[in-house]
């Protein structure tokens, strides 16, 4: 690709690619491929002039190669990064928030005052027909204030008046409408599914990986406990409770068994399903999500709720004021003066926008919100709670030994048989079996039976008809009552405590102990200390580990308190009884057997590359790369409310003092309405901002 680099300084640079404009998809096309750069930490893409602004880290030849080479044509891209891009919808919203200023000026200077006091007229009615029709329905409310107001000015016969508050008032619904769509928008793609691989069951029933994108319609796929199910389908094979919160808000499991259809995005919570594939193609998801999103009251936080409440609240009394200054004054234009003013409009219309906007932002950091109110939770939570393996510790353990302990299979023959195992199942620890496995090439077919999986304890199959399981300490000795090989025990008492371990047993004994490091995240001691500043006055680690692991990690980390070798219902259990207790809880996980505290508590945050269950029940997502995203996320939570706050004191203290200088004649109706309407645009805008610098 042939570019100019118009404007450069250090790691920052804006280049113009050499054709006259980019339509949508090459620009989205051209965002894709430099955003995924691992060095690029922003990019924008101005598709009008075919230019890009890119900001950078590391070696700039880079950048330069990477846009030497890119081409449209060549160039890799998701379809669903095409289809549900924003940039069709900002530049349509963008030339009717023009083609609105430039008709209201334009008509002005070019028509005859006859023909704007008819259009005026026209335009009128959908104000006036909305007042009402609330007023039918026995509520006043915003829309009878805005009638009343375009009412009087018409027949005051001050149709300059009149049609100055419809076009602020279109203004405004214009910038709200694209805010929420745009914000909505947003948070959809975040939530969209993203499925790479499937298990896709052959002729032969036999299980196999392969490429999400090889699937056909009516091919059989599986879907295992706490995965995706990844298209819409049919269950041919196989009972499940199917966590379907996704698409329908509801978080209740409903049982799923042979001929119910199911819905690419839910969740299997509990068993296995075979499903018959319906549907491989469009934007099915992405709609659900959208339309899921837009009903749903989880946009709301209870700042947002309580000041459009107080804002209906506010009509009767604006509306018994212009009345009673009429009567008192026997004035038009004082009592009109009080009419034009309203605190109604700008509360309505800021606090929403501050909150899709808090939202957007979040996104921007790699973090997905899934409703306003749960930013105002994790701005009001003093309790936070770390789930410890691929949270706290290092999202991608690795595997160094493989300790065996029977003569008839070699080191490389268990890890065989524990990748095969551990591949069905979304957890840290299992990804880091199968990787090892991976690095050397350890090819293998399904060699055993169905596979049980026991929340957090391990997996039970059956290989050639003897029993296999693969765990924890606890599952495999005293669950499953498995024993160390005569002639062994001094080596399994010599295993390193400083790794956690995985052991598999077969016919009831152990035939190896697979030793994985776990570190801990470097900047995991600072995120704690950075949360308390924030606000936050604990902080607490649980863990499935032995106390001996938890306690070093846990002095290091520097957590209040921890908890060691616990199960799920533990972790629900703590975050209950910290909630009786009056605190509020945030839980922060990334596995199946999180997913019940992470339901329990005030937030549920869940970290991205973890159990697809713990990221569709989680309120909050964010990525795996930097538990620094969690500090951003509480930041721009405080901030928002203290915007929120800020902006109600200053809707009510500017359009109190409007409405004072309106009763005592200084300012007539025009230019209090003026100077209302204004001031909530502005107020909108400035809460279209970023919260952080």
């Amino acid at each position: 690709m042939k570019f100019t680099i118009k404007h450069e300084s250090r790691g920052r640079m804006r280049v113009h690619m050499e054709q006259y404009r980019m339509s949508y998809e090459q620009a989205d096309t051209l965002l894709y491929v430099i955003h995924n750069n691992k060095n690029v930490t922003f990019v924008k893409v101005y598709d009008r002039t075919a230019d890009a602004v890119i900001e950078y880290v590391g070696d700039r030849e880079e950048i330069i190669s990477l846009l030497r080479h890119f081409h449209y044509e060549s160039a890799q891209v998701p379809k669903t990064v095409i289809s549900t891009s924003s940039r069709e919808l900002n530049n349509c919203y963008q030339e009717r928030m023009a083609g609105k200023i430039v008709w209201h000026y334009g008509k002005k200077l070019l028509m005859p005052a006859p023909v704007r006091t008819i259009l005026t007229i026209g335009r009128s009615i959908k104000y006036i027909g909305m007042g009402l029709k609330c007023l039918l329905n026995r509520k006043i409310e915003v829309p009878v204030l805005d009638a009343t107001a375009i009412s009087v000015s018409l027949i005051t016969r001050d149709f300059d008046t009149a049609g100055s508050i419809m076009f602020l008032l279109g203004i405004g619904e214009l910038l709200e409408e694209w805010t929420h769509k745009k914000s909505v928008g947003d948070l959809a793609r975040s939530m969209s599914l993203n499925v790479s691989k499937v298990w896709l069951k052959t002729p032969e029933d036999q299980e196999i990986l392969v490429e999400a994108s090889e699937i056909q319609k009516d091919d059989r796929v599986v879907v295992h406990m706490g995965n995706v199910i990844p298209f819409d389908g049919e269950v041919v094979d196989g009972e499940a409770m199917v966590n379907q919160a996704s698409l329908t808000g509801e978080s209740v499991p409903v049982a799923r068994s042979f001929g119910n259809t199911v819905f690419a995005g839910t969740v299997v919570e509990e068993g296995e399903l075979t499903v018959k594939v319906k549907a491989i193609g469009g934007n099915n998801r992405f709609d659900q999500i959208v339309t899921m999103i837009e009903e749903s009251e989880k946009l709301k936080s209870d700042l947002e709720g309580k000041a459009e409440h107080y804002a209906d609240k506010l009509v009767p009394w604006t509306l018994g004021g212009t009345a009673l200054t009429y009567l008192l004054t026997r004035n038009v234009t004082k009592a009109m003066s009080i009419l034009m003013v309203d605190f109604c409009c700008a509360l309505k219309l800021a606090m929403p926008i501050s909150v899709l906007s808090a939202i957007r932002e979040a996104s921007l950091y790699n973090v997905t919100v899934k409703g306003g109110k749960f930013l105002e939770a994790v701005a009001d939570a003093d309790t936070i709670v770390f789930d410890k393996t691929g949270t706290l510790t290092k999202a991608r353990p690795t595997v160094v030994d493989v300790v065996t302990f029977t003569d008839d299979y070699t080191a490389d023959d268990m890890l065989k048989v524990a990748a095969c195992l551990e591949e069905h199942f979304p957890h840290s620890m299992a990804k880091a079996v199968v990787d090892a496995a991976a690095r050397k090439n350890l090819m293998h077919e399904e060699m055993h039976t169905k596979v049980e999986y026991i929340v957090a304890h391990g997996i039970a199959t059956s290989i050639d008809g003897k029993r296999a399981v693969i765990g924890s300490y606890h599952f495999v000795f005293e669950d499953e009552g498995c024993v160390v090989p005569p002639g062994k025990q001094q080596l399994f008492e010599e295993l390193p405590l400083y790794y956690s371990h995985l052991y598999l047993a077969i016919e009831g004994r152990l035939t190896a102990v697979i030793c994985i490091e776990d570190p801990l995240r470097p900047e995991a001691s600072a995120v704690v200390n950075s949360l308390k500043k924030a606000g936050i006055t604990k902080v607490v680690m649980m863990t499935g580990d032995s106390e001996r692991t938890a306690s070093v990690i846990a002095g290091k980390v520097g957590v209040d308190e921890y908890y060691a070798e616990v199960l799920p219902e533990d972790k629900a259990s703590f975050v209950e009884r910290e909630k009786a207790a009056g605190r509020k809880v945030i839980m922060i996980g990334d596995g199946i057997n999180d997913s019940p505290a992470l339901s329990a508590a005030n937030v549920g945050i869940a970290i991205s590359d973890g159990a697809e269950i713990a990221r569709e029940i989680a309120d909050i997502t964010v990525g795996s790369d930097d538990l620094y995203q969690i500090v951003t996320l509480k930041y721009i939570s405080n901030a928002l409310m203290k915007r929120i706050k800020k902006n109600y004191r200053q809707i009510v203290g500017f359009n109190s003092g409007l409405i004072a200088l309106g009763v005592a004649g200084v300012l007539p109706p025009t230019t209090t309405a003026l100077l209302h309407n204004s001031s909530t645009i502005l107020i909108s805008l400035n809460s279209m901002k970023n919260l952080l610098e």
